[in-house]
């Protein structure tokens, strides 16, 4: 599954023609379709985000650098994990800066929200967060019970 927003809006990024992410895979990114989609609007705003997998649990690492992790919030409704934080929102980049106000800005400290749908591949109960040297690592747990392993088929 792709972010279908992104592409609908002509935002297809610097990826080629395809545009970025529009092969699927475990998280809405990889080859082929997967039980992970991705389901917000553009990338700009949101923190990048890296997903690691192992044979127990997926792992996933927002850099999030100076951020007040008193303010992120993780919440799990419908399958669906989201990752938000109440920043201290500020006026677009477009707008013109003022005395006392930033010239460049490239980072700032914005609300945001990401979500990934989870598919019943993951133990909700068990998710983890912590927060150290500006990346949030939210840890899942696989459910066994929908989590089978890869299947090797041979070509005949």
């Amino acid at each position: 599954m792709y972010n279908k927003h992104a592409f609908e809006s002509g935002n297809k990024g610097g990826c080629g023609p395809m545009g970025r992410g529009g092969f699927g895979g475990p998280f809405g990114r990889g080859k082929f379709g997967g039980f992970f989609g991705r389901h917000a609007g553009g990338f700009h705003q949101k923190p990048p985000v890296n997903i690691e997998e192992t044979d127990t649990e997926f792992t996933i690492s927002l850099f999030a650098a100076g951020l007040a992790k008193e303010n992120v919030t993780l919440s799990v409704k419908d399958d669906v994990l989201a990752i938000s934080y109440q920043g201290t929102d500020q006026p677009a980049d477009d707008q013109p800066a003022t005395a006392g106000k930033y010239t460049y800005q490239e980072h700032s400290n914005r609300s945001f929200e990401r979500s990934f749908k989870l598919n019943d591949k993951v133990i909700t109960e068990s998710i983890s967060a912590s927060y150290a040297d500006g990346i949030l690592k939210v840890t899942l747990p696989k459910n066994p019970a929908t989590n089978k392993p890869a299947q090797t088929i041979t070509v005949s």
